[in-house]
């Protein structure tokens, strides 16, 4: 990529409402709709063509049209990746567009970005590519190229992922032991067990349980029937399996909370207005209502909740239980996506560890 490649930055930051910003990529929002994406994949999306309008239009002085230059792709690249200098870490993006990325309200804080962050726009920008069967930027050698190099250089700098702390049993046991015999306690209570017994369910898919999926098959045993989840938008299939048990001391705690909230129909898990049922908790809701019990019992670590999910696995695996039978729970499409939480659960059992404790043969 040669300098002259790439348009200079307006000396003047042109003003530009957020309607205008998005304008360009209404249609391509249209399209991932008419695919039947997620709610959180679309806000997802769209929050990333607002970004990428936005920083173009500051970039380039002109609207984001496609197909995209691959050298525009590159200096988006360049402009947010974090680099080392001999001067220390730097990055390209120019301070007078950030600051007016920040003060838009485009960018939460001034200064580089995650490359996860990076590669979440440079991959929305390439699935509108690919939805609107235009030449695909982020397909090219150069873009790829680059990326990869940044992959691992943020691994020789010890960059990782950060995850989300798996809750385990004993961590669990300590969320539960939390909620009190109030109504808030009670429910709390009922949506931490829900959310692990039936699978480590993801914060959406418990925000959106409703009483109709909901069968009694015991005194204080049920199941629960998904019908739709992340890997399956458009429902359950042939190899799926909906019907999720919640049974025992999790089908007690859910008893206990239709019990105590008189709920027969609609949303399973609520907002409480001083002891009044309100309406449906958010995703973003049921993730506090974690962190909140965490908070309360004292651990430490990084919880969302995401927690439940990969801690349903990850003691699935401590316990020796066979990776098929987690996965039928969770609903896991990839033995890929989940075998990292599974090999974490039981890496203290595996026998080769213990080769030194082993009497010595002669």
């Amino acid at each position: 990529m040669k300098k002259n490649d790439l348009l200079p930055v307006p000396t003047a930051l042109p003003t530009v409402s957020a309607d205008t910003l998005t304008a360009s990529a209404a249609q391509a929002v249209r399209d991932i709709l008419d695919e039947a994406a997620s709610a959180n994949t679309v806000r997802s999306y769209t929050s990333a063509l607002r970004y990428w309008a936005a920083w173009y239009h500051g970039r380039f002085g002109q609207p984001l049209a496609l197909p995209v230059p691959d050298a525009a792709v590159v200096q988006f690249v360049v402009d947010h990746l974090v680099r080392r200098s001999k001067t220390g870490s730097t990055w390209e993006l120019p301070a007078a567009l950030d600051g007016h990325l920040v003060a838009a309200g485009f960018k939460q804080r001034p200064g580089a970005l995650k490359l996860s962050t990076i590669v979440h726009r440079v991959a929305v920008l390439s699935a509108v590519h690919r939805l609107k069967k235009a030449t695909n930027p982020c397909e090219s050698v150069t873009v790829r190229h680059l990326l990869s190099r940044a992959r691992r250089a943020a691994a020789k700098r010890g960059e990782r992922p950060a995850k989300k702390t798996a809750i385990t049993r004993n961590a669990f046991d300590a969320l539960v032991a939390t909620c009190d015999d109030s109504l808030q306690g009670v429910r709390d209570r009922a949506l931490l067990y829900f959310a692990f017994a039936s699978g480590g369910r993801r914060r959406s898919e418990v925000a959106e349980a409703n009483l109709s999926d909901l069968k009694q098959v015991g005194p204080h045993d049920y199941v629960y029937r998904l019908e739709r989840s992340k890997t399956e938008q458009a429902g359950a299939t042939a190899t799926s399996t909906p019907d999720k048990p919640v049974v025992g001391v999790a089908g007690e705690a859910l008893a206990t909370w239709l019990a105590r909230s008189g709920l027969v129909e609609g949303a399973l898990f609520r907002r409480l207005w001083k002891n009044r049922m309100g309406p449906p908790l958010s995703p973003a809701a049921v993730a506090s209502v974690v962190q909140k019990r965490a908070r309360l019992a004292g651990l430490d670590g990084h919880f969302a909740g995401h927690s439940l999910r990969s801690g349903f696995v990850t003691e699935g695996g401590r316990q020796g239980v066979a990776l098929a039978a987690l996965m039928a729970m969770t609903n896991h499409r990839s033995v890929a996506s989940v075998i990292g939480y599974f090999q974490a659960g039981g890496v203290a059992d595996n026998p080769a560890a213990r080769l030194l404790d082993a009497p010595v043969r002669k």
